[in-house]
């Protein structure tokens, strides 16, 4: 009987060690070529690496692993379309969303492209006069402003009626997106979403700046260009695919790899003057980008525009980028205090409601809460209410609103059978937008609800943990925490391996840092050497763990840097009895 330390509750899922004949035999076979430990050759086994070549590309990604940029739909007509403006030199004018994905897929294109063609510009709309996607407001400047072909990126795919609008006022489209389409595609010069259901494009989880970047691989091999003019832009494609939460395989691996290759090597001024402020000292990785550089530059757009976050991110000089990368930070400490003040609003209004605590999902409405900060809430509700969750506020006349989804269920499907009640909706498996008359939110609340509880399984409202591995501390070594940081970068579906250990003892007493937080030296077994181990949040259940009582935890093993020394410590996820 295993029964949960007093934490928030979590399920804890063990992966199926690696045990038929023919993994047994790739275990065997790795442990013996690579020299590693049977450990780690059920990890990359688990990770679908079974043979010496696949361990080399897996460990050692290649910029020639990247697919063919013409095997996307409409690739042949976007560049044919995009040759044609650059010969007849016609306004191109670059278009993006005002995230992270979007903002760093326009200082992609457009930094790149300004090289081959001068008369180009970009424009992002604003957050609240305009909303997501392509809006009429930017259409009309464009052609104002004599523009005739406006490159789309992260967003477009479903703007049937705006291109339509475009092109009555003789400007032309293509669109660089990686959400998933509706029944009907626009009427673009090209549509390249790796996501449509006729795009035979072998890896289908691109970011927007992805698709980006495909469509410049694609015109330098056309243009005759050395690819390698392209590389040092992938510091901003690996900020994409971190902020956007996209998986760690595939192509969207090897980007990451290479972009943080040059992120620590040799970032552009405008990411190093954020990687400052940010504080960041030792080399980033995929967390560092999700957590320290991502929401900075998104704070921009959130705050006020969005430009300002393209502005630094295309700034030449360390003096212009500081001053950016200042004024943005000083927007996410905005943000933060915006954050924290709806979440606990958002977060009363639920523990008041017996309804709204019992429900399969959350939908919450404010009309002042900031509409810059509504998806961060969502998220921030989930850590204490695990299950789909939206929050909308007014904006415009309009209720507009930003939802995030628990693994396993399919937030966007479940708005979809909602439509009916929406104006316009978009997004992925785990996050989504809409918009909808402040009238509806009743009757969307209702069905949203209805729609959840008939498809969500019980076990998706508990917060889960995967665990990879049971493993014995004799099995922890410096070679083990060295080959698995080789294994990154982590991210979906390439996480950073978290192993269980049982029968773990307190040993001596536990330390209690800034009233929260929990250190502790813990030993398996009655004998043994002892490691430490850190809780983030785990002070309240030192009192229970000085009982002496063996106990179960999940952790991740990690390399502790002070004062120039470097040790192993184990980074808690949860602890149980045993």
């Amino acid at each position: 009987m295993i029964a949960q330390l007093p934490t928030s509750p979590k399920r804890w899922l063990t992966r199926p060690f690696p045990d038929s004949a023919e993994q047994q035999v790739a275990i065997e076979s790795l442990t013996q070529l690579l020299g590693v430990s049977s450990v780690l050759a059920a990890l990359l086994v688990q990770r679908g690496v079974h043979t010496y070549e696949e361990a080399r590309t897996f460990f050692r990604p290649e910029m020639g692993h990247l697919h063919n940029p013409f095997d996307m739909k409409d690739m042949d007509r976007a560049i044919e379309r995009l040759q044609k403006a650059i010969q007849s030199e016609e306004k191109i004018l670059i278009y993006g969303d005002y995230d992270v994905d979007g903002t760093t897929s326009v200082a992609l294109v457009y930094g790149f492209l300004k090289n081959y063609h001068a008369a180009i510009d970009y424009y992002i709309p604003d957050r609240y006069k305009e909303g997501y996607g392509i809006s009429r407001q930017g259409i009309e400047w464009a052609a104002e402003n004599g523009f005739s072909l406006i490159i789309a990126l992260d967003c477009g795919v479903k703007s049937v009626e705006r291109v339509a609008e475009a092109k009555s006022l003789g400007v032309d489209f293509i669109i660089c997106d990686h959400h998933r389409p509706g029944s009907e595609l626009p009427d673009a010069s090209a549509v390249l979403d790796p996501k449509r259901d006729d795009c035979r494009y072998p890896y289908k989880e691109l970011s927007g700046c992805g698709v980006g970047f495909k469509l410049l691989q694609a015109f330098c091999a056309q243009a005759e260009i050395a690819v390698e003019r392209l590389h040092p832009y992938l510091d901003l494609v690996a900020v994409s695919i971190a902020s956007d939460i996209v998986p760690l395989t595939g192509e969207n691996r090897v980007l990451a790899y290479y972009g943080l290759k040059y992120l620590n090597a040799a970032p552009r001024v405008g990411l190093k003057a954020l990687i400052k402020v940010a504080g960041f000292s030792r080399e980033l990785d995929i967390t560092n980008l999700v957590f320290g550089l991502g929401p900075r530059i998104n704070a921009a757009g959130r705050i006020q525009h969005a430009k300002a976050a393209v502005q630094l991110l295309l700034a030449e000089s360390e003096e212009e980028a500081d001053e950016f990368a200042m004024a943005i930070n000083k927007h996410n400490n905005s943000r933060r205090e915006f954050d924290s003040t709806m979440t606990e609003q958002a977060l009363d209004m639920i523990r008041q409601s017996e309804v709204l605590t019992k429900a399969k999902s959350t939908v919450l409405f404010d009309a002042s809460w900031h509409k810059g900060v509504i998806g961060i809430v969502a998220s921030r509700c989930i850590e204490h209410f695990h299950r789909p969750t939206i929050i909308l506020t007014q904006s415009n006349d309009k209720a507009a609103g930003s939802a995030r989804s628990v693994p396993g269920f399919d937030v966007y499907e479940a708005i979809e059978e909602c439509a009916d009640l929406l104006e316009q909706f978009g997004g992925h498996t785990f996050a989504a937008g809409m918009t909808m008359p402040v009238s509806n939110i009743d009757a969307f609340r209702r069905k949203f609800e209805e729609v959840v509880s008939s498809r969500i399984k019980e076990e998706h409202l508990t917060p889960l943990i995967d665990i990879d591995l049971d493993l014995d501390f004799s099995d922890i070594s410096d070679k083990l925490v060295r080959i698995v940081k080789q294994m990154g970068p982590f991210g979906p579906h390439n996480m950073q391996p978290v192993f269980k250990t049982e029968d773990v003892y307190m040993v001596g007493e536990p330390i209690i840092m800034k009233e929260k937080h929990l250190k502790m030296s813990v030993r398996q077994g009655r004998t043994g050497h002892t490691l430490t181990a850190i809780g983030f949040g785990f002070a309240h259940i030192a009192h229970q763990l000085r009982s002496g009582k063996p106990f179960s935890i999940c952790y991740q093993v990690e390399q502790n840097f002070f004062n120039g020394n470097v040790s192993l410590q184990l980074m808690l996820k949860d602890v149980k009895y045993s």
